[in-house]
């Protein structure tokens, strides 16, 4: 018998470390070869790591949400033969589960304070005003040293009798309870700490640091998009079998493949350390996504090659693979520009996030019908707030209008956008 050591391979280039987001063996399992031993993270790409050999597992290395080194040992395995590693005596590392529940407070000694003046307060609800409150002695004579009126504490027993700790309630809520019924407003103690470890770390991580590196400035803009969404009605009614049914994004895809192209600086990506900003002939265009782990952005790549359908297409496959775990780590890297979008959530404007190294971020908001004024007449049209982020160090504030400006009216005249 000989011990095998399973380290952390290369998962992608220039890839110094990943996270341990999950545990799939324990000590003591026995795994067959190819058989799923951890799944680790980097980059927003969980990995499943699977073992080479079959044999006992010995010992875990590393913890749930634990960062560890390329070439780490993660897996110490019993095989047949002579393995990979010196026997030494193991040890295990349990993974730290994820939520910890915190343990109640014990509950404050009761301290006297002064006794209460009259007040116009009436008397509690289940009592008519000037009826003696029902208590046993003892918790009368502990009103009493208390300083307190019996007539405002809510009694919860029978008949309305106060119970002691109907009494212990009332001077905990510091009298917070004698408006409200029996039952109402009770306070909570307790709670949950929560590890952030996994996706939502990496979430977390990559918004400080696109804020802490990031100037931003951010443009709002309103448009006209009764247009667009006519003729997205009529080309959803009028779709061949088999072709998805179009959302605003395709028609946002496509202005923007029209517009970026005079926009260069847009359309990039900086490198903050080395002082370079690389500018992209090629649209490679993130799509925020909400999946149940967190916020992703998987990359519609060439965008500029794509028409509104297969723009659609490839928005919800990608969309699908990152929502289900499969989207790969170059389907969610090297975007060069994002567009984030709520939908019918979207609300009124926002203050979307660039992501770093990008240097701008689109972020359409909530399309609702309201009234304008169009020459003499008001009339209801489907407007939407445009909202936009740029890098300041690279995007000057006019450069940031005109490039809306000019995205504005490629969507408030769909035509144009399929104009050469």
């Amino acid at each position: 018998m000989g011990r095998y050591l399973f380290r952390m391979p290369d998962v992608g280039e220039g890839v110094a470390e990943a996270e341990i987001v999950a545990w799939h063996v324990k000590p003591g399992d026995s795994v067959a070869e190819d058989q799923s031993l951890v799944d680790v993270m980097t980059d927003k790409a969980t990995v499943d790591m699977t073992s080479p050999v079959s044999g006992t597992v010995v010992a875990l290395h590393g913890e749930i949400g634990e960062l560890r080194a390329v070439g780490s040992t993660l897996v110490e395995l019993e095989i047949e033969g002579d393995g990979n590693g010196a026997d030494a005596p193991a040890v295990v590392v349990e993974a730290t589960p994820p939520v910890v529940e915190a343990a109640p407070p014990p509950p404050a000694a009761a301290t006297p304070r002064a006794a209460q003046a009259p007040s116009s307060q009436p008397a509690f609800a289940t009592r008519t005003p000037g009826q003696e409150p029902l208590a046993a002695p003892a918790t009368r004579r502990r009103a009493h040293e208390l300083g307190i009126a019996l007539q405002y504490v809510p009694g919860t027993g029978p008949g309305g009798r106060i119970t002691p700790e109907d009494l212990d309630r009332y001077v905990e809520t510091g009298g917070a309870l004698a408006a409200g019924g029996a039952g109402h407003l009770t306070p909570r103690t307790g709670g949950s700490d929560v590890r952030i470890v996994g996706m939502r770390r990496k979430i977390a991580e990559k918004m400080q640091e696109a804020k802490r590196r990031i100037p931003h400035i951010t443009y709002v803009e309103e448009c006209d998009l009764t247009e667009l969404e006519a003729l997205r009605a009529d080309l959803n009614a009028h779709r061949d079998e088999g072709r998805p049914k179009l959302t605003l994004l395709p028609f946002f895809v496509r202005a923007l493949a029209r517009v970026l192209p005079r926009f260069p600086q847009v359309n990039a990506r900086y490198d903050d350390d080395a002082g370079v900003l690389h500018q992209s002939d090629a649209i490679h265009l993130g799509i925020a996504t909400q999946t149940p782990a967190g916020l992703l952005v998987p990359v519609v790549r060439h965008a500029e090659a794509l028409d509104v359908w297969a723009c659609a297409e490839e928005i919800a496959r990608l969309s699908k693979a990152a929502r289900d775990g499969s989207a790969t780590r170059e389907e969610m890297s090297g975007a060069t520009i994002t567009i984030t979008s709520l939908g019918t959530l979207g609300g009124v404007t926002s203050t979307p996030i660039v992501n770093h190294p990008e240097v701008a971020i689109i972020g359409p908001n909530k399309l609702v019908e309201r009234p304008t004024v169009q020459g003499s007449f008001v009339t209801v049209r489907k407007m939407m707030n445009l909202s936009s982020s740029f890098d300041h160090r690279i995007v000057d504030g006019y450069d940031a209008a005109l490039f809306v400006q000019q995205l504005k009216r490629l969507l408030e005249h769909p035509a144009l956008i399929f104009m050469d």
